[in-house]
């Protein structure tokens, strides 16, 4: 993909062209099975449920809850080193799968596990920050496993 000098930009492939089509439009998506009816991310050919192949793509609500995080302090890669601290995280999309990304908008005190994120986009690329306050709760969407 490549954007300027985005040496943190994936570069995408005929696969995961829509995933990061979408992500430039500020869309996140995730895979989903038409066999076992279960999502998975990262982006596969096959469900790692059922082995199925008849998976596609489906708009992911955006919703997280933060399973773990790390501080990082030192990176000397381009341009990571320009942005540290940073916070690298897991977090339990709504939809069930766990994803890699960065958690952004948030003092590092105020981080823990279980707290509600949304999905933003840096570059064409998904990142998360705290819920909105404004946003309302609901029970209805399960966050974690």
């Amino acid at each position: 993909m490549g954007a300027g000098d985005g040496f943190d930009v994936p570069e995408g492939d005929a696969f995961t062209r829509p995933y990061w089509d979408a992500a430039a439009e500020g869309r996140l998506l995730i895979r989903h099975c038409a066999a076992c009816d279960r999502v998975h991310h990262y982006p596969r050919e096959f469900c790692p449920h059922c082995w199925s192949e008849d998976v596609g793509w489906r708009p992911a609500s955006g919703r997280a809850a933060l399973y773990t995080w790390s501080v990082v302090h030192r990176n000397d890669l381009p341009p990571f080193g320009e942005r540290v601290p940073y916070v690298a995280a897991v977090v339990d999309l709504a939809e069930g799968p766990r994803m890699m990304t960065e958690v952004v908008g948030c003092e590092e005190t105020a981080l823990r596990i279980g707290m509600r994120l949304w999905v933003a986009f840096r570059a064409g690329v998904p990142v998360f920050r705290p819920e909105p306050r404004h946003a309302p709760e609901t029970d209805s969407v399960r966050f974690g496993r």
